[in-house]
C-alpha cells in the first residue's frame, strides 16, 4: 500500500533544487526579515501593501505603506532601480502582496514577498508596530 503522500513521486534531487532554489529568489519569510532587521542588515524596503486603516492598526516595525494601487513610476521615482522591495500583506488568505510584486517587477524593481504576511509575523511571536491616532487638540480657553 502507498502513502497518500507517496502517490504522487517526489522529483528528482536535481529538479527539485532548482524548484525550492527558484523559490528563494521571489520570497523570504518573517524571521528572516525580524533577523535582518534585528542584526542592522536592512538592505530592502519593507512594504505593507494594506490600506491605510490597516496598516494604522498594527504593521511590521519598519514597514512603510503603499497600498498596492500606489505602487506607480511617480510614486517609487525616489527609489533606485537596484532598490530591493519586499512586499507583504495580511497573509496567506490574501493576494495584495503577489498583486503588488507584479506591479514592482513590470516597473522593473527587484522584490520579494514575505511570505505569511501580518499573520505570518504574528505566528512567529513577533509584535507589531501600531500608528497612535493624533489627539486632538485642546482649544485655548483663556
Amino acid at each position: 500500500m502507498t502513502s497518500l503522500v507517496r502517490e504522487m513521486p517526489a522529483a528528482p534531487s536535481a529538479i527539485a533544487l532548482m524548484h525550492f532554489s527558484n523559490r528563494l529568489t521571489f520570497e523570504t519569510d518573517c524571521s528572516d526579515v525580524y533577523s535582518s532587521q534585528e542584526a542592522g542588515e536592512v538592505d530592502f524596503v519593507l512594504v505593507d501593501v494594506r490600506g491605510p486603516l490597516a496598516f494604522e492598526r498594527g504593521h511590521v516595525p519598519g514597514a512603510i505603506n503603499i497600498p498596492t494601487r500606489l505602487l506607480t513610476a511617480e510614486g517609487l521615482a525616489d527609489y533606485s532601480k537596484s532598490t530591493l522591495f519586499v512586499v507583504y500583506c495580511a497573509g496567506p488568505h490574501c493576494n495584495g502582496a503577489n498583486k503588488a510584486a507584479v506591479k514592482l517587477a513590470a516597473l522593473g524593481y527587484p522584490v520579494k514577498e514575505m511570505i505569511g504576511g501580518v499573520t505570518g509575523w504574528l505566528d512567529e511571536g513577533f509584535t507589531l508596530s501600531v500608528v497612535q491616532p493624533a489627539k486632538t487638540p485642546i482649544a485655548c480657553e483663556c
